[in-house]
């Protein structure tokens, strides 16, 4: 289950009113032409999300920085009506560097900045 942290426990910087995400979840494919993959938010999180941050893109996405192990990124997450949460698209350079592969679980800390 996903829960919010505070920014003091983690090595991030974090806007004063920025928020972090600490979750596990396991890495899934979207087979389309273009395969993706990805990792789905869990349900409490995403919905404070929506709640508290305004989309700022299309497909209303998130601007978010991302981290998985010792590999940091920038990213957005999407709003996926499916499962009523938001997705993280794991590109395949972090998946090379962290050496995972769909099916695994990644933990994943998520820094959104709200300004």
């Amino acid at each position: 289950m996903a829960r919010w942290i505070s920014r003091r426990n983690t090595g991030l910087r974090v806007r004063p009113n920025g928020r972090v995400y600490q979750f596990s979840a396991a890495l899934w494919e979207y087979s389309g032409e273009a395969p993706w993959v990805f990792i789905t938010l869990g349900g409490e999180d995403a919905d404070e999300i929506r709640t508290r941050v305004p989309p700022s893109g299309g497909f209303g996405s998130v601007k978010v920085n991302a981290q998985i192990g010792e590999t940091e990124w920038s990213t957005s997450i999407f709003a996926d009506k499916a499962s009523g949460s938001y997705l993280l698209p794991i590109k395949r350079g972090v998946r090379v560097q962290e050496n995972l592969v769909v099916g695994d679980v990644a933990s994943v800390i998520l820094r959104i900045d709200l300004d």
